[in-house]
């Protein structure tokens, strides 16, 4: 895969923000904000004090310059990022779906490169790793993903092949980056398969070869217990929904008509509210029920 060229300071705030959750971006836009807007309203004296170096001015005007307009500029790009970022993650659990859900395969033959790259990425989160995609504008070549996890990093190469099979020059070139970077294990993943040199170069050299099927596998194996923690995340929010929601309006033990909140204003129970009858007007209907706790 070409890799993408050097890019610009905005371009790399951008592209690092991006690679974070997105409500990290929103959090760092504001600080900047803050910070940049002092500086850019700062007093700048015209001319010298004593004891003050010319120097020290310029400063202050270079800094104030350059706050008046990064107070507006560097947020944006980060508020950008984060926005990249939330749609980023909800592409890629479309994808682990799309691919879940498919009993025949279909999907994961018929996928682009980038997304096969994101697929890939999220699959290994999915499994507890740390990913970097390290991005890039071509279909071939390189390592695509840096994985992290418990203080060890893995290289992957993503080979989206339908029609081939991966060979084993391709596992033979992840192994000398793997050696030159002092990585402790590789991934080659593949939509198709492996020739069976490829898969005998790989056995003891700490690379594992995932095709097609593997990968389906992988997903599939993973899905559940993201299934299991979101459904844990969302139960205490439900159970709160459920238990600050209004109790639904009662009928009336006499007359059978709903029922209406009412408020007492004298007696014992003054100023505590009570179930009445909403026909008490029109019937006279005295029938009432307590507001349980």
């Amino acid at each position: 895969m070409a890799r993408r060229k050097e890019s610009g300071l905005a371009d790399a705030l951008f592209d690092l923000t991006a690679a974070l959750p997105w409500w990290v971006g929103v959090v760092l836009a504001v600080i900047a904000y803050a910070v940049l807007h002092r500086y850019a309203v700062m007093e700048v004296p015209t001319t010298l004090s004593a004891g003050q170096k010319g120097g020290d001015m310029l400063s202050a005007m270079v800094i104030k310059g350059l706050a008046v307009g990064g107070q507006y500029l560097v947020p944006f790009i980060l508020l950008a990022a984060a926005a990249a970022s939330a749609i980023g993650r909800r592409k890629r659990q479309g994808l682990i779906a799309e691919v879940g859900n498919d009993a025949t395969g279909a999907a994961l033959r018929t996928m682009g490169w980038r997304d096969f790259e994101l697929l890939v990425g999220e699959a290994f989160r999915l499994r507890g790793y740390a990913v970097t995609e390290l991005g890039g504008n071509g279909a071939d070549g390189g390592v695509d993903l840096t994985l992290t996890k418990g203080g060890e990093t893995f290289l992957v190469q993503c080979k989206r092949w339908k029609a081939f099979q991966v060979s084993v020059e391709v596992v033979r070139e992840l192994y000398g980056v793997m050696a030159a970077q002092g990585a402790a294990g590789g991934f080659v993943v593949t939509s198709g398969t492996f020739t069976e040199p490829a898969r005998n170069f790989a056995q003891g050299r700490n690379i594992e070869l995932i095709d097609g099927p593997a990968l389906k596998k992988m997903i599939d194996a993973a899905r559940p217990a993201v299934a299991d923690k979101e459904k844990a995340t969302s139960a205490p929010a439900a159970a709160a929904a459920a238990t600050a929601a209004p109790a639904a309006a009662p009928v009336c033990p006499l007359c059978g008509s709903p029922m209406v909140r009412r408020l007492a204003h004298r007696g014992a129970n003054a100023g505590k509210p009570f179930w009445g009858c909403s026909r008490y007007a029109q019937t006279k209907c005295g029938g009432t029920r307590a507001i349980e706790a």
